[in-house]
């Protein structure tokens, strides 16, 4: 049976990555439809028909982007033996993440720092998101407990608290220009908080 309409003539998963590229630099409210038309190639009906509304491409390119660049700091924590090594990968992670976009920061952390009341959906979503992220920070934390990383009483709440909070810190230092090598000594600061991990009896 022969497509209805005529084909489109881009690579949509390209077009989402020229999507969340814009976003990322310019913050939700800033991009326009022709930041978007002028990164991908095509005109405004097009994009429209590839992505629904502008809020519906945001909403996409944040999904793109936690499951891609934005995810691996998450996933660095996850993966690490200890609690220890897990809070650093995922800060050293982040720190060289926030530098792939040429504006610098977390695209989570940035597109809405600012929203106008009509807009209070979008800012609604990134905040979910950053909820699930510390959720996740959080659950790291007391398995860490449970395998004897942490001593008995360690406030986890807090913990989690402090180093997504960290997350966001090190977004805003490469947003305002900081060096990799500036934010790595506020890394090594952050992780004279984590205590030493505690050797577990034979």
């Amino acid at each position: 049976m022969a497509l209805r309409g005529r084909p489109r003539s881009f690579d949509r998963e390209v077009a989402l990555n020229s999507v969340m590229k814009v976003f990322w630099e310019k913050g939700y409210e800033c991009a326009q439809i022709n930041d978007f038309t002028a990164a991908i190639g095509i005109t405004p009906p097009s994009f429209y028909a590839a992505f629904g509304s502008k809020e519906q491409a945001f909403r996409e390119a944040v999904d793109h982007y936690t499951a891609t660049i934005g995810g691996a700091p998450l996933v660095a924590l996850d993966q690490a033996s200890t609690i220890q090594q897990g809070i650093r990968a995922m800060l050293e992670t982040h720190a060289d993440k926030v530098y792939a976009c040429p504006a610098g920061g977390c695209m989570v952390s940035v597109s809405s720092i600012q929203c106008k009341p009509e807009n209070t959906q979008v800012k609604e979503f990134l905040k979910a998101i950053r909820q699930t992220s510390f959720e996740r920070i959080f659950a790291r934390c007391e398995r860490a407990m449970q395998d004897g990383d942490l001593p008995k009483g360690t406030d986890l709440t807090q913990m989690a608290e402090f180093y997504h909070a960290m997350l966001q810190s090190l977004s805003y230092e490469a947003r305002d220009g900081d060096s990799r090598e500036a934010i790595q000594s506020i890394i090594e600061m952050a992780m004279r908080a984590m205590p030493e991990r505690v050797t577990v009896p034979a």
